[in-house]
């Protein structure tokens, strides 16, 4: 085990689960990723991998012998009849039959109807009332002569979720782990990798958790397909519901059977498959979405009804970033009738989908997190807190910031602070780096609202600290495409001015890179966010090689595979910039890699052999002193080249893709947090 596991097993024994375990006893049930955790959170809940495995065998079993497949349904009825009783794992509704005046329940794979439910069973599980709920159940067989009467009846039943919990102990465990590690734990508890993920990439994930620990709070996702974004609401909790049907009577209630809707029931609401313009909905319903979500009520007839219900809006796009600021704006694949600047201006936060990777296989996660039903039970408890005030004795918004814009900016902050920091203590840089996310996602929304509505006044997102700096926040697509971010927005230069003060590791001057190169050589300093794009080693690189006649690169990790690999990229760009009959003298001082050396080599002597073919004489040497940490490129024209990061930029990506362009181009891939300094030797 790691590190982290090792610590994770320490301070929350029995409340976690390795979560590759869920596909090695998932098989072909198909059944949400929390049902499995609970039993494997009853059976291998440990890091003792004998009692692990013994677990597995119990899990498959349990599932084997009380799972229900529809494929086998006649089989498991059968079973029930010669038996009298079984207990089955289904997904279970109730209904009210008016006419024989008593609640009958529907079992979605077993495929029975009609099945007899007493009343305090209903009284105690309201969930069964509105979409079904995932159970442990007794079913029982009883034959009547009655025609009338059902011989399906339901004895006892045991929702699929945790009964209790202590959330002393739970902050208390909490403060034995840094920010970092604790970030991590709850990226291995929704099932990936964190090593797959930056900083920036990890908290565009926690913003997901968001509505389950805070009360009527509005969330929109639009990206490309793949990235997971309904994965979440469908798997993690068993207090959300995911629903593509949209209807008055589905979400709210039914003016003619007054049967209250999903709002009233469930925690989270996830709308799925919410983009395409050409979709139609009934105008009642999205007045009575503008009313819900401002005002968290909904009328019943003449009757107002509140729920706390937070609502997610999840979509695909079709089109481009730079493609939709062009010819419209971020919520074009909204259907028509939500296009709409009343509507939009109700959502607190808009997660950029398109900075999150399509997930592969690799992305998954073989270490510890919790079972999902206990951290879902935690995040459920912190919905009564409020956290929206623990910025103010740091940092102050601008007068600017309207209502709204403060409304959403604050849930958004509060909701981090409950994930990040449940114990509702954080320094001020902490603070500030949740802070920042927080305008940004608000800012996200608002910029598209001035575009759609120009009855909406610019705002400047900008906050300051105790010391009276003030401080800008701009969103990455802002800072990527700004001649067209900017196209329909009011007074762009207020938005446009860049921040000096800002700290470093959040605020950045952008180099217009893949398009623009450098047209003059200078000496400056580049920073750049994490997930920017339209950043490749030509446009970095390419005019400062232009005329060296040697280069020397020292970075200590050109080791690993894809390490290797960027470097040949990197000899690209001078082979593309060196002229056609000279010849370049290039070479490299690194470490040499204590378990893979002889891999290490063999790549480099590749490198060697094929660079020879286009004029680049490479060499390497190992630095025997090991005391090489700087990375940086030295020319013999000049010039001198600090990389913090070295020459690995780039995030991972599928390197066996071949016909992927984030596999062949540099600028369409998404990069790490990094920074460059030029500077030019007298």
């Amino acid at each position: 085990m790691s590190t982290l596991d090792q610590k994770i097993n320490q301070y929350f024994a029995g409340l976690v689960v390795r979560k590759d375990l869920v596909k090695t006893v998932k098989g072909n049930a198909i059944v949400p990723s929390y049902v499995l955790e609970y039993l494997l959170g009853q059976y291998c809940a440990t890091n003792d991998e004998p009692t692990i495995q013994a677990g597995i065998a119990t899990v498959k079993e349990i599932l084997a012998k009380h799972y229900v497949h529809r494929n086998e349904s006649g089989l498991i009825r059968s079973i029930i009849k010669e038996k009298g009783r079984h207990k089955v794992i289904d997904r279970i509704s109730v209904s009210l039959n008016e006419s024989t005046d008593a609640y009958e329940a529907e079992f979605a794979n077993l495929g029975i109807k009609n099945v007899l439910v007493d009343s305090a069973t209903v009284k105690k599980h309201p969930k069964l009332l509105v979409s079904g709920v995932w159970c442990l159940a007794d079913v029982e067989y009883f034959y009547s002569e009655d025609k009338n009467a059902s011989p399906w009846i339901m004895g006892t039943i045991k929702p699929i979720q945790l009964s209790s919990f202590d959330m002393e102990s739970f902050l208390a465990a909490r403060k034995q782990f840094s920010t970092d590690e604790w970030i991590d734990l709850l990226i291995q508890s929704m099932g990936f990798n964190p090593d797959m993920f930056g900083k920036r990439s990890k908290l565009i994930h926690l913003v997901r958790l968001i509505p389950f620990c805070e009360r009527n709070y509005n969330l929109v996702e639009l990206g490309p397909k793949g990235t997971g974004k309904s994965h979440i609401y469908s798997e993690f909790s068993p207090h959300c519901i995911l629903n593509s049907e949209i209807t008055v009577a589905k979400l709210f209630v039914h003016n003619g059977t007054g049967k209250l809707g999903l709002v009233g029931y469930w925690d989270v609401v996830g709308l799925d498959e919410f983009a395409g313009k050409q979709k139609r909905f009934d105008k009642v319903l999205v007045d009575t979405m503008k009313t819900y979500m401002a005002n968290k009520s909904f009328s019943r007839g003449v009757e107002p009804l509140g729920a706390e219900a937070s609502m997610v809006f999840i979509g695909n796009t079709q089109h481009t970033v730079p493609h939709m600021l062009k010819h419209a704006d971020l919520f074009d694949p909204l259907p028509t009738v939500f296009h709409d600047s009343a509507f939009l201006d109700r959502i607190h936060s808009y997660v950029p989908g398109w900075e999150v990777d399509i997930i592969r296989g690799e992305m998954f996660s073989d270490g510890y997190g919790f079972v999902v039903d206990y951290i879902a039970e935690i995040l459920r408890s912190l919905r009564s807190q409020d956290f929206s005030d623990r910025y103010k004795q740091h940092f102050t918004l601008s007068p600017d910031i309207s209502t709204r814009d403060l409304d959403g900016i604050n849930k958004t902050f509060s909701g981090l602070m409950k994930i990040v920091y449940p114990e509702g203590a954080a320094s001020k840089e902490e603070i500030e780096v949740l802070l920042r996310y927080a305008m940004e996602g608000r800012k996200r929304v608002k910029d598209q609202l001035m575009r759609i509505d120009t009855t909406y006044d610019a705002v400047n997102f900008t906050y300051k600290d105790n010391a009276g700096k003030k401080f800008s926040v701009k969103t990455l697509e802002e800072i990527e495409y700004p001649d067209n971010y900017y196209r329909y927005i009011a007074n762009p230069a207020d938005e446009a001015g860049h921040n000096e003060n800002a700290s470093t590791d959040i605020n950045f001057t952008p180099m217009k890179v893949g398009k623009v190169y450098v047209e003059e050589l200078t000496e400056q300093h580049l920073s750049f966010q994490e997930n920017q794009r339209d950043v490749s080693f030509d446009a970095l690189f390419g005019k400062y090689f232009k005329g060296a006649k040697e280069i020397t690169l020292t970075d200590a990790y050109i080791r690993l595979f894809y390490q290797v690999r960027n470097l040949m990229e990197l000899l690209e760009t001078v082979a593309k910039f060196k002229g056609k009959e000279d010849e370049v003298k290039f070479h490299l001082i690194t470490k040499e890699d204590e378990f893979k050396g002889l891999q290490q080599r063999e790549n480099l002597e590749k490198i060697k052999e094929t660079a020879a073919s286009v004029g680049i004489q490479f060499s390497w040497e190992y630095d025997a002193t090991g005391t090489i940490h700087a990375r940086h490129i030295m020319t013999d024209h000049g010039w001198k080249i600090l990389l913090d990061r070295g020459i690995d930029i780039f995030q991972q990506y599928d390197m066996n893709d071949a016909f992927a362009f984030v596999n062949r181009l540099q600028q369409y891939r998404q990069c790490k947090a990094f920074e460059v300094t030029y500077i030019k030797n007298q």
